[in-house]
């Protein structure tokens, strides 16, 4: 894996913060398990409002999970007056997602000044169901 070095030296910090802002990410039960620079692992338990008619969680609750998860590992690479927004992705689902316990990976591929490469997994319970390919742009100005 490629070592990025942050630009911040509290981005851990500056992370969490916004990640703590997330209702979204609270709405779903997503907890910061990791963070280090170009990489950012969620989790959340299984929770019976995010099924679809199978019991599986919803592929967009698992798709949120890995979207969330390469933001922040983006954002973990940002200057102090920049964040990051997703410009898009693409989701391969590869297992129904069943389980008790949902892990979400987020890597920097590739970082540069505006656009950020990013791949993401998901696991349940220990068993990739998914991944993501997602480009995140870097934006100035939101806060």
């Amino acid at each position: 894996m490629t070592r990025f070095e942050p630009r911040v030296a509290a981005f851990e910090a500056r992370v969490r913060e916004s990640f703590g802002k997330q209702i979204m990410a609270e709405s779903l039960g997503l907890t910061m398990a990791e963070c280090e620079a170009g990489r950012v692992v969620l989790e959340m338990p299984f929770h019976p409002s995010f099924v679809q008619q199978h019991g599986f969680h919803h592929a967009g609750v698992t798709t949120t999970g890995m979207d969330s998860a390469c933001g922040y590992a983006a954002m973990t690479l940002m200057e102090a007056d920049a964040e990051v927004l997703t410009v898009e992705f693409k989701t391969s689902l590869l297992a129904p997602a069943a389980g008790k316990m949902f892990r979400y990976e987020g890597k920097v591929i590739r970082a540069g000044r505006t656009l950020l490469f990013t791949e993401g997994r998901a696991e349940a319970d220990g068993k990739l169901i998914a991944t993501m390919s997602a480009t995140m742009m870097a934006v100035r100005g939101l806060t």
